[in-house]
């Protein structure tokens, strides 16, 4: 079976009801984010502060990290430093072990997807709950997240209904989201109530206070932090900022590029562990410092996982995000994914127009748009591209690098189109497959300016 990003991308696009209806979804989301930003006459500003805020941040990492670890400590946090996923898989089991746990409740974590940490548990005998109700949804119909803040974004009302009905009984057909989502707050009270283990992500870890921040809309990382005896929460090593009163600028900034909102309804802070509580964090590398090294990609490391990335992707909005065959899809998992595995994900930068629109509205002033380019640069050198795709650029390549012979290619294409347009109207053309093929000009843009120039 090709897992490719095209081939995922034509299965997706079969269904074009389906297509169209999430084009228009993630749109209308983008439209939620310029509106949000447009009440805020110092929006660049504070995108300038947030990108030199994280450049400063990343050129003095391991300060900062160790500073936090130092803080953490002192306030009564557990801290585990893991290598990879399997290690922060390892640590996370021990944990359970030790406390002979049975259940576990997790709110929505981008780094454990990435580690795959449930398959690990499942594998291990240990069901791990997720409370988003997006993840939970997904989760029951045993498929991983497609979008980073919308999991559950390719589905329908109805297919929702469909899944609940399977799994928690509910009215056959039923396909009110108000009741569809009553049944899941109380499907996940019962699973809160009796939990004994709580494993959450982190939004931003401060150095100065050894304390981190969950922002959530539902509040189900707060019940289950505060439920649970247990508490154990999973970053990467590019989550730390500095200092409390940059959380400021952080946090005006996400929820307005995720959702449109002016800020998450919960945006919790974790200091210490509870009366009685256990407080772990686990704080993981798996990759992050090789592509720290890279000088033309480490920027892509700010990253707040806002998905403003996905939302005006034309390319993820018509392909989906099981078209990126990864835990982190879109734009920004064509960047970060070759880093960890470029064999795998050589077809992902190419998976993108390069319009620009990403860059344009990353709250961190990642230069996605370059990193993609520069991305194709480095696989084709590295040999990740098929014979096929390589002949086809270096042809490319020596026409527009002659202009003459550009020129001449340019009229021999129009006369072909022209008179025997059957030659590219067929299926052998990839480009007609979803395209209508333009009428043939009578002359080229040259060739008019030269004629009608003062």
């Amino acid at each position: 079976m090709k897992t490719t990003h095209a081939a995922l991308a034509e299965k997706f696009i079969a269904n074009t009801a389906q297509t169209d209806w999430h084009d228009r979804t993630l749109w209308l989301v983008r439209q939620k984010r310029d509106k949000a930003v447009h009440t805020l006459p110092e929006w660049e500003i504070l995108r300038e502060w947030a990108s030199q805020i994280k450049n400063h941040t990343l050129s003095q990492l391991s300060e900062y990290l160790s500073e936090f670890e130092q803080k953490a400590k002192a306030n009564g946090i557990v801290v585990h430093w893991a290598a990879d996923a399997e290690e922060h898989n390892r640590i996370i089991y021990k944990i359970i072990r030790k406390h002979n746990i049975q259940n576990i409740v997790k709110s929505k974590s981008m780094l454990t997807e990435e580690c795959q940490l449930n398959k690990y548990l499942e594998q291990k005998g240990i069901e791990v709950v997720d409370t988003d109700l997006g993840e939970r949804i997904v989760q029951l119909r045993k498929e991983p997240p497609s979008h980073i803040v919308l999991p559950a974004i390719h589905l329908k009302k109805q297919e929702v209904s469909e899944t609940f009905h399977r799994y928690l009984k509910t009215e056959k057909g039923n396909h009110d989201p108000q009741y569809l989502t009553e049944a899941a707050r109380q499907h996940l009270r019962t699973k809160f109530i009796e939990s004994q283990l709580a494993i959450t992500g982190v939004n931003f870890a401060v150095a100065e206070t050894g304390g981190f921040v969950i922002c959530t809309n539902e509040g189900n990382a707060d019940m289950g932090a505060h439920i649970a005896a247990v508490h154990i929460a999973c970053m990467g090593i590019e989550k730390i900022i500095p200092k409390a009163r940059h959380l400021a600028v952080f946090l005006r900034l996400l929820a307005r590029s995720a959702t449109g909102q002016p800020i998450t309804t919960y945006s919790s802070h974790f200091q210490q562990p509870g009366p009685g509580q256990e407080l772990h964090i686990v704080i993981v590398d798996n990759g992050r410092s090789k592509h720290l090294g890279r000088k033309d990609f480490r920027n892509s490391l700010k990253c707040i996982r806002c998905a403003a990335c996905f939302n005006t992707c034309p390319v993820y909005r018509k392909s989906g995000g099981y078209s990126y065959h990864s835990s982190i899809t879109g734009p920004l998992g064509a960047i970060l994914n070759p880093n960890t595995d470029m064999k795998a994900s050589a077809d992902l930068p190419f998976a993108s127009t390069l319009c620009g629109s990403c860059s344009h509205v990353c709250p961190v002033k990642i230069d996605i748009h370059e990193q993609l380019w520069k991305w194709r640069q480095v696989i084709v050198a590295e040999g990740y591209v098929s014979r096929k795709k390589k002949t086809g650029m270096k042809i490319i390549s020596f026409v527009l690098s002659r202009p003459s012979f550009y020129r001449f290619s340019g009229k021999a294409g129009r006369w072909i189109m022209r008179t025997f347009p059957f030659l590219l109207k067929n299926k052998l053309n990839p480009w007609f497959h979803s395209r209508e093929m333009p009428e043939a000009p009578k002359q080229s843009f040259r060739d008019w300016y030269l004629k009608h120039k003062p």
